[in-house]
């Protein structure tokens, strides 16, 4: 008796075990089953005519890939462009042109057919080159708006890019104005702003001219829009996609994914095209009860009240990060986005521009803090943690003065320039 009872109970054991393995393989099946991708994105490129289109499309290639990982979507690149011939949104719900576009008659119906049924596209800069709009007047002065290719600037730099025409979605993340990534930048025969189906989501700020550097293809002023949309197709067209080179040697000299908040806004224009909406966290301002390290992008030395003083007029400088309280800085409100930047061995001691100076080069200071606009900071996100810091009274930005990279040199205001010396990493401590 006693023996059968053992043996019931082993087999019931056994019987446990099994079900046991069964329910833990069933769930871990169904922890590990891959994520439909929420959209699929197909690239057209040539890759074969001037060497800084070439490499961006060997960038774009090698970075999308990276973002469809990260952001739950496929990428499919291809020199194929008879595969538009007869393309559908329900394959590819993404179209990119990243270096040319359709050149045959059936190229071009089979394009056009998929934005008429409703297909995402994007454009990067030779997208829209053409020396005769005339050629595909749909494409050109239908969907882009541009008509025929006008001037360039050169050499390749970056400018500061003004949001416009919030609210979209593609834009929503961005602070008001943001740096680029370097390019060669077009202008066009048509005025956009003139267009009212074409909504314009950034433009050249007045801030950036001269925007150049040969004279002779320079713009020293005007307005210049560089990413927009047309509101009667799901389409959005960015003139960024050059790169910096040295054509002797073939060497890239930029990268045009260097911007973190140009990346925000692909992947938000992605989202959008793509119909998976925008679920990129908005770009967060200091916590004003938090505690800042506060790291300088060029050279990655910290704000810091030199030799720890709290005195007024304690020189405000960058020194080599080392986690001190001198070091540390917390960015209380005032008014109007303002902030009030206090240092955390004195938080009466606030950082100040000496003698309420509106001149470029005015030092910065800690000083007690009485309510004035030379006291008070505004912090602009330009993505990935980055902030540029602009005085309430003077409109101008906190700068490491000459891009210097030596400890105890005094912090200045300065004209903003969307330079890497006005550019800063705020670290909660």
């Amino acid at each position: 008796m006693l023996a059968a009872r053992k043996s019931l109970i082993a087999r019931i054991l056994a019987l446990l075990v099994v079900c046991g393995c069964l329910v833990t393989g069933n769930a871990f099946a169904r922890d590990n089953r891959a994520e439909a991708p929420a959209f699929n994105v197909i690239a057209f490129y040539h890759g074969t005519f001037d060497a800084a289109h070439i490499d961006f499309v060997k960038e774009a290639n090698q970075k999308f890939p990276q973002l469809a990982a990260q952001h739950n979507f496929t990428y499919t690149p291809t020199t194929n462009w008879d595969l538009l011939n007869n393309l559908s949104p329900s394959q590819y719900q993404v179209v990119l042109f990243l270096d040319d576009s359709p050149d045959t008659a059936a190229q071009r119906a089979g394009f056009q057919r998929y934005m008429d049924s409703g297909g995402g596209f994007l454009g990067f800069h030779v997208a829209a080159f053409n020396t005769s709009s005339g050629n595909w007047p749909w494409y050109f002065s239908t969907l882009l708006g541009t008509g025929t290719f006008r001037n360039n600037t050169w050499g390749p730099t970056a400018v500061n890019l003004k949001v416009e025409n919030r609210p979209h979605a593609s834009t929503a993340n961005l602070p008001n104005t943001f740096r680029s990534s370097v390019s060669e930048w077009y202008s066009w025969n048509n005025d956009l702003r003139n267009n009212p189906n074409i909504s314009i989501l950034a433009s050249i700020d007045n801030s950036s001219f001269p925007v150049g550097t040969d004279p002779n293809q320079t713009w020293y002023n005007g307005y210049y829009p560089i990413i927009w949309t047309n509101k009667n197709f799901k389409m959005i067209y960015a003139n960024f996609g050059h790169n910096a080179m040295n054509y002797q040697t073939n060497t890239r000299l930029s990268s045009t994914f260097e911007s973190p908040a140009q990346n925000q806004f692909l992947v938000d224009a992605l989202k959008w095209l793509g119909g998976a909406g925008g679920s990129v966290p908005p770009v967060e301002q200091p916590n004003p009860a938090a505690w800042y390290s506060v790291a300088n992008k060029a050279n990655s030395k910290c704000v810091d009240a030199r030799a720890a003083g709290t005195a007024n007029g304690t020189v405000i400088q960058q020194y080599a990060c080392n986690a001190s309280t001198a070091q540390q800085f917390q960015f209380a409100t005032t008014s109007d986005g303002f902030t009030r930047v206090n240092n955390r061995n004195d938080a009466t001691k606030v950082v100040d521009v000496s003698g309420v100076s509106t001149s470029d080069n005015a030092g910065l200071q800690l000083w007690a803090y009485g309510g004035g606009n030379n006291q008070q900071w505004k912090a602009v996100p330009e993505g990935d943690g980055y902030f540029h810091f602009v005085a309430r009274h003077s409109n101008k930005c906190l700068t490491v003065p000459n891009g210097s990279t030596a400890d105890s040199v005094q912090l200045v205001q300065l004209t903003c320039n969307g330079g890497a010396s006005q550019s800063f990493r705020l670290t909660q401590a």
